[in-house]
């Protein structure tokens, strides 16, 4: 009796906790004011955040994210700078295409900058949001002024003799607000991420079509079109931040292509990990100097 009596203590107490915690997500993310385009092509609706005035940055985030991550990662800067954080394909807002693929979604956010009249901009890109990044600068020389790498994931240095298998996101399953604030407290021993991120991750359900489109598609396309990704032929300035503590993107990919693309500048960070934390000052500066470079 008394077993059992601990037994629903305890499973009260975690009710609570994860109820508390989804709501705090989802106050966060309800605070968020998103505006959506339709695209002209076959790549339905988009929903992005525009705000600031200065040089523009469009903003590919990384896994797990959307409009709000996106814009958190230059959130600080719309004094300086106009900021555009779309969500990407099956992330908040932003419709899935039959067949998407990370070339469609350049496609997509080219016609998204057509709309908001913008002819070149920055492009910033953290984590999986890097690939389609990558090839947007590689697409579209003439309407990218610079790239900003943060963390982002990055060819192998030479060419894969397999095409890329397995699992490179969350399953689907684990898709939902529960499953990962159940495992939220392993994110620090295998992603070196607080267990807090999961308020930025949460919701889910508004998540899981991008994330798994990012598992399936994105975070194998590197490997899987790998002679689309031949960095050294990116025509326009490129600036690497990288954190050589980094769980989740190969700090040595970083280091390895941050020789190889030409007149590459780059940062490396002792510490701060995936989300290069403490680093923020170091970070600001170098994106200014980038930025004052190549305006």
């Amino acid at each position: 009796m008394i077993a059992l009596c601990i037994l629903g203590i305890i499973v009260l107490a975690l009710a609570i906790d994860f109820f508390v915690v989804r709501k705090a997500a989802l106050d966060r993310f309800s605070g968020y004011e998103a505006k959506a385009k339709s695209t002209n092509g076959s790549y339905g609706k988009i929903s992005y955040i525009d705000e600031g005035e200065g040089e523009p940055f469009l903003v590919f985030h990384g896994i797990t994210g959307g409009y709000d991550q996106g814009f958190d990662v230059l959130s600080g800067r719309t004094d300086d700078y106009r900021v555009i954080a779309p969500s990407r394909f099956g992330y908040p807002g932003t419709d899935m295409p039959e067949n998407a693929t990370v070339d469609m979604q350049v496609e997509a956010f080219v016609e998204l900058l057509d709309t908001l009249g913008i002819e070149e901009t920055f492009a910033v890109a953290t984590s999986a949001g890097g690939t389609v990044a990558q090839r947007f600068a590689l697409m579209y020389p003439d309407r990218c002024k610079g790239l900003v790498l943060y963390c982002s994931g990055y060819p192998a240095l030479e060419k894969p003799t397999e095409p890329a298998s397995g699992m490179t996101g969350p399953p689907e399953a684990a898709c939902n607000d529960f499953v990962m604030w159940l495992i939220s407290p392993l994110f620090k021993p295998i992603m070196g991420m607080e267990s807090s991120v999961i308020k930025q991750i949460m919701p889910m359900k508004e998540r899981r079509a991008g994330i798994v489109f990012d598992g399936d598609v994105v975070n194998k396309d590197h490997t899987n079109n790998y002679e689309n990704y031949d960095l050294r032929n990116i025509k326009v300035p490129v600036l690497i931040i990288h954190s050589e503590d980094d769980k989740l993107a190969n700090p040595v990919k970083a280091k390895y292509w941050s020789k190889e693309i030409p007149g590459c500048t780059s940062v490396f960070f002792s510490g701060g990990g995936h989300l290069m934390t403490g680093n923020d000052e170091d970070i600001n500066h170098a994106l200014d100097e980038f930025v004052e470079k190549n305006k």
